[in-house]
């Protein structure tokens, strides 16, 4: 018999627990959260107080069956996933589905996985905390209403495969409601005037600054009446004030913080970092990843302190107590930090170690002295109008946290010191060099990017540290978001100039409304959200989202009954969904851009069954409307009546290629050239419209010569076996199912029997892991 079954999430995990826990005890992994999986009836059953249906699909039978044998023969079974509300939930199910003894049962939670946390945690067994378990099923429960009932209707009204849901369609409205802003700004102009000084100090030597007037200048005239009135002025230093100022570091990272940091200083995207953060935490590096608390244990305070002192000395050492601010912080109770905060990096791939140096530096930042510096602000008078000029300048006397890390903001990657001003006291005389006056524009709301979504939504109370990274990823995988890059547009804007007494003026050229990896809604995602926010404006209120959540705080805290709080919603909410079903109106998103000056037919965009369109004609016309797909590059809201009649232009014919025509066109995967019958993909670079028959021919070999070395060898024994060269290296393909090529291996040099080797290894490995 089994003395003791330890059953954790992952393979990972298990693998790293093992390591710290002696004879008698078996690590098993469940591979994954077993819990309620029916179709049909949403997992749940609504007339039996919401109970989960558990249907186990195949691939998950044998680890089952494995698993209730080995906790029969167990004396005690160890349910040791991860401490949140999600954790607690899946230590319930698996507790459900393999039926175990609760007298035999203990419940396990642990921030890290080190020796000491799971000694700790074994020593300290807890049971299952049906709270929080409550608090997770409300979560799951609401969440598969509203999804399982508003998917049905946006597939009817709108178009098929669409989905929605409680927290990402929220997510969707933030980016949608951004993009209306901007789309409705009003950019405006106005002077800036700075100034280039030369101040010579008592030994002669010269010191060149700058100084900029604090008020905007609404327009040219007045821009020119001030660079006029300074022409034969004096400038005098008016007062020079010193002021003392500390910087504290950030606290230790929690959930939204990493994602945020990691996006602006690594270019993770959310996903990217919790998948990273994920193994670092699975193979013991880091603490949990998903947390909302900024506190940091006692042990890890005094290794911080332990750290700094040694690397940077006594005086760079300030311990601290973060409190956390959110009121309903309940993943996990530690911030996220290294294990071994004297590991400054780690073993793994780049990613990991990259991720694991900033929270590193982050952590140990936090208990580390304020930054002391020294700010410099000099008032310079000018003798000719009643507006003086300020130079500033600040110095670090002592860099503190700063030594290690520095926290970005999302519209600067860090902070640049503006120096030192030169030694400068009341009443010195200046002379100016250059008086400039610099047409600026205000500017549009900012685009979210990824980080900054994840800031809203937290400030909002939308979503938890769990839920952040798949509502993210599910929005842009459904289509109503894409994440991209957008070349800006050149805007020219004046420049004067005072050198001496003589005014010149200039024009410049300058590219604004450039976008690097920011969020756009899509026409559909744009057409989803109005039909919801006209129809479900409770459920896409922000203030609901938030108070649910407030709801979910309750459950887990005892206070709230999970299944009243679901019965209090779901009624009024299905009611809802079938008034709309009944009487709401197709949306169809259509704009209408003019007349086809040809055939005097309408012209118009709107959402059509694979994607926005334009249309020739109107249904209602006894001559058939035509129909031509948008690119990607446009959308229903910008697109002009000349764009959308070019699109009519296609498919066409640019010319001949080995005495065959080649076509250009829009399928329903994106622009194409036919040639001799095949078809090769257009590069995004590529405009259909616009693009030269030497291009294609170009595309067309450069697929013909990835087609040729795409076949390193084929085999006579089996036509099914090949070993072909992929994106990411060759690869071993059978009857369409592919099989890595082990590192020690070279492709080239592989046999049939070899092949037949390595995919019988692999199968095994895979049965092996089910």
């Amino acid at each position: 018999m089994e003395e003791n079954l330890v059953i954790v999430e992952s393979p990972a995990k298990a693998n790293t627990i093992s390591n710290f826990l002696g004879k008698g005890f078996t690590v098993k992994s469940s591979f994954g959260h077993i819990r309620d999986l029916s179709k049909d009836n949403f997992g749940i059953d609504i007339k039996n107080n919401y109970t989960p249906v558990y249907i186990i699909p195949d691939d998950k039978k044998k680890v089952v069956a494995e698993l209730k044998k080995s906790a029969g023969e167990a004396a005690t079974i160890w349910l040791a996933s991860d401490e949140d509300r999600e954790g607690e939930a899946i230590a319930w199910h698996l507790s459900e589905v393999l039926k175990l003894d609760p007298e035999k049962t203990q419940r396990i939670v642990f921030h890290e996985i080190t020796k000491t946390a799971i000694k700790e945690a074994i020593e300290n067994p807890r049971e299952i905390n049906r709270n929080l378990v409550n608090a997770q099923q409300a979560r799951r429960v609401l969440d598969r209403l509203v999804g399982f009932e508003l998917s049905p209707l946006l597939w009817k009204k709108v178009r098929p495969a669409l989905s929605a849901g409680r927290v990402q369609s929220v997510a969707v409205r933030l980016i949608a409601e951004r993009e209306n802003e901007i789309d409705s700004f009003e950019s405006n102009a106005f002077f800036r005037i700075s100034a280039q000084f030369e101040f010579l100090d008592e030994s002669g030597n010269s010191h060149k600054f700058q100084a900029e007037l604090p008020s905007r200048l609404k327009d040219r005239e007045k821009a020119h009446e001030f660079l006029s009135a300074c022409r034969s002025a004096g400038f005098r230093v008016l007062d020079v004030t010193k002021k003392p100022v500390k910087k504290s570091p950030a606290p230790p990272f929690i959930t939204s913080t990493l994602q945020q940091e990691a996006s602006r200083k690594l270019g993770f995207s959310v996903a990217r970092t919790m998948s990273v953060a994920q193994r670092l935490y699975e193979s013991g590096k880091i603490t949990y990843m998903r947390t909302d608390s900024v506190n940091l244990s006692k042990s890890a305070l005094a290794a911080a302190r332990d750290v700094i002192v040694e690397e940077f000395g006594k005086e760079y050492s300030k311990t601290r107590n973060f409190t956390t601010r959110s009121k309903g912080a309940q993943e996990a109770h530690e911030a996220i930090r290294p294990t071994y905060l004297q590991n400054r990096s780690v073993a793994g791939n780049r990613q990991e170690q990259r991720l694991y140096e900033l929270i590193w530096k982050r952590c140990l930042a936090s208990q580390m002295s304020e930054a002391q510096l020294e700010k410099t602000t000099a008032r310079i008078r000018i003798s000719t109008l009643p507006e003086h000029l300020v130079a500033t300048g600040e110095v670090i006397r002592f860099d503190g946290f700063l030594k290690v890390y520095m926290e970005s903001t999302d519209d600067e990657q860090g902070e640049q010191s503006s120096g030192l001003l030169p030694p400068m006291k009341e009443n010195d005389d200046l002379n100016l060099l250059k008086m400039e006056a610099s047409e600026r524009f205000n500017q549009f709301p900012p685009r979210y990017t990824e980080a900054s979504l994840v800031k809203k939504m937290e400030e909002l109370g939308i979503g938890r540290p769990s839920t952040y990274a798949p509502t993210i990823s599910t929005i842009q995988n459904r289509g109503y978001v894409v994440k991209e890059n957008r070349e800006g547009v050149e805007r020219k804007y004046c420049v004067c100039s005072l050198v001496g007494e003589d005014i010149s003026e200039t024009i410049r050229t300058e590219v604004y409304g450039k976008e690097k990896s920011k969020l756009f809604p899509t026409d559909i995602g744009q057409l989803v959200n109005d039909f919801l926010v006209e129809y479900f404006s409770n459920i896409l209120d922000y203030n609901f989202t938030a108070s649910i959540e407030k709801e979910f705080d309750k459950i887990a805290d005892g206070k709230l009954e999970w299944t009243r709080m679901i019965d209090k919603f779901y009624p009024g909410f299905h009611g809802q969904v079938v008034e709309t079903a009944r009487t709401s109106q197709r949306p169809k998103g259509e704009r209408i851009l003019g007349a086809d000056p040809g055939s005097g037919r309408q012209v118009s965009v709107k959402i059509g069954r694979f994607g926005p369109m334009a249309q020739i004609g109107e249904a209602s016309e006894e001559e058939k409307p035509r129909f031509a797909s948008l690119l990607k590059n446009q959308s229903i809201k910008t697109i002009t009546l000349e764009e959308a009649l070019s699109l009519f232009k296609l498919p066409r014919t640019i010319g001949h290629f080995e005495d065959q025509e080649i076509v250009i066109g829009i399928g329903k995967f994106g622009p194409y050239a036919r040639h001799a019958g095949k078809f090769y993909s257009l590069e995004k670079s590529d405009n259909p419209l616009s693009i030269s028959l030497e291009r294609a021919i170009e595309l067309i070999d450069h697929k013909r010569e990835q087609d040729k070395n795409k076949i390193i060898r084929k085999f006579e024994e089996n036509s099914g076996l090949q070993i072909l060269n992929g994106k990411w290296g060759p690869y071993i393909s059978l009857d369409k199912k592919n099989f890595r090529i082990p590192k020690s291996k070279k492709a080239e040099e592989l046999g049939y029997g070899d092949c037949l080797e390595i995919i019988e290894k692999a199968k095994k490995a895979k049965k092996k892991k089910q």
